[in-house]
């Protein structure tokens, strides 16, 4: 090798060397997530590991350059304000929220901070972003689904309950993702003057089995659950009374089906999850969320549980299981 080769080559590895201290020496960028999921449940840690693995391929390694604050809420408001308050107290750089509650807790506390939605139904009717396009504020992130996918869940129930007349519909009224979702169902059930819908508060647990089980008690019904923070607090309560009074139910998320429930037709949440990595790892680098317009899902899965079809009597035709994405046995 010539001694000016040899020189340079030290001169590249030195370089390389100061390169790599100085990026050590930066202190790591601090994140939060706000999960709405208590965390031993299976679901919440998915989505939390598919998030972590996304940013990892981006560069960002746990421990090295990023450090991670995690809050599990499980649904409880009080415990969506506390964990908001805690994770905007440690000054992060930015914050993941799962669900609606997460980010509403959120935007209570700091207009500021950074703020990703991993999951949202509605945030322009939420008040959340201003627009899907241009969000302003300090929050954008990815929503769950158009309202228009309320159509398809009462089209699958008929396809795996022919003979269902009455549909039940389990939503919360009082937030405009409840009344979109149901006005959805309901426009495709009005061109159909077989079809008659009844709806339950999913807000009020004791009112939802009260009301599912009279209408359980006449034939010809079915049950349709939509998305909502009040109905994923009792879906064991939901899953059970389908159950018992044996009504066939489609839910809008794989887990319900997990857990037992007949049918699902939704997004890919935990692949939300990591889709969101990119806008964290975006804003880290000096974008602002007011500037990443909010996207819509990129896939949706139907979710069939053979085990439930049997409890409740129901033979599921061969073409709806080939179109599964996934059947539990």
């Amino acid at each position: 090798m010539h001694r000016r080769d040899f020189i340079s080559g030290l001169g590249g590895t030195a370089i390389w060397s100061l390169s790599a201290r100085a990026q050590q020496s930066r202190p790591a960028r601090k994140i939060g997530v706000l999960v709405n999921f208590l965390s031993g449940e299976p679901e919440g840690q998915a989505r939390t590991k598919a998030f972590a693995g996304a940013l990892r391929n981006l560069g960002w390694i746990e421990g090295e350059n990023l450090h991670t604050e995690i809050r599990y809420a499980g649904d409880d408001d009080d415990r969506y304000q506390k964990f908001a308050r805690e994770l905007v107290e440690t000054a992060p750089d930015v914050i993941i929220a799962g669900a609606s509650p997460s980010v509403a807790a959120l935007q209570r506390i700091t207009r500021s901070v950074p703020v990703v939605f991993a999951g949202v139904i509605d945030p322009v009717g939420a008040g959340f972003v201003k627009s899907l396009a241009r969000p302003g504020g300090n929050t954008t992130g990815f929503t769950v689904f158009e309202y228009s996918i309320g159509g398809k869940w009462l089209e699958l129930l008929k396809e795996l309950a022919p003979g269902v007349k009455r549909v039940a519909v389990v939503r919360d009224p009082s937030i405009s993702s409840g009344i979109g979702q149901f006005a959805a169902i309901q426009a495709l059930a009005s061109s159909s003057s077989e079809i008659e819908l009844t709806a339950i508060d999913a807000r009020d647990p004791a009112e939802v089995a009260k009301a599912l089980s009279e209408f359980g008690g006449e034939p010809g019904g079915g049950v349709i659950v939509t998305a909502s923070a009040s109905s994923t607090a009792q879906r064991e309560r939901l899953l059970s009374l389908a159950l018992r009074h044996h009504l066939p139910t489609v839910y809008p998320f794989r887990y319900y089906v997990v857990d037992g429930g007949l049918a699902a037709y939704g997004p890919d949440l935990i692949a939300i999850y990591a889709r969101s990595a990119d806008y964290v790892d975006r804003i880290l680098k000096g974008a602002k969320p007011a500037d990443l317009p909010v996207q819509a899902p990129t896939q949706y899965k139907l979710i069939l549980n053979l085990k439930a079809a049997k409890a409740l009597g129901l033979s599921v035709a061969n073409n709806l299981i080939a179109r599964a994405d996934e059947v539990i046995e």
